[in-house]
């Protein structure tokens, strides 16, 4: 499958901000959302945030809710997720995907859609 491209992490202290990019050229015609997953140390791959392909609805993760914005840009298949009052417990590798897709209430993607990340330490 054609993946995504991350860009945008780095090394932030505590209540900081970072904007991630991601570059989502070739997705599905008919995919359902897009969004981001991350990755923290020590932890398995949990779900950020979403935006419909249909509408432009978004939905977060509670723990991300207030802080977080996600968005896109159509007409360069880019999609942003912009984090503000960033906390320690934030630091992970970002994915993104093309493919985001609901079942029983849980935000799912194909294996291969994911891009290889982008990493975002918070340091207090």
């Amino acid at each position: 499958q054609v993946q995504p491209v991350e860009s945008g992490g780095g090394s932030v202290q505590d209540g900081g901000s970072l904007r991630l990019s991601c570059a989502v050229s070739e997705r599905p015609a008919e995919s359902y959302a897009m969004g981001w997953f991350r990755r923290a140390p020590g932890k398995e791959r949990e779900f950020v945030a979403a935006i419909r392909e249909s509408d432009e609805s978004t939905y977060y993760a509670d723990s991300v809710k207030g802080r977080f914005a996600i968005s896109r840009d159509n007409a360069k298949n880019t999609m942003f997720l912009q984090m503000n009052s960033l906390k320690v417990e934030d630091t992970a590798v970002y994915y993104c995907s093309a493919d985001l897709n609901q079942r029983q209430g849980r935000w799912l993607a194909p294996l291969g859609s994911w891009g290889q990340g982008t990493q975002v330490t918070v340091s207090s």
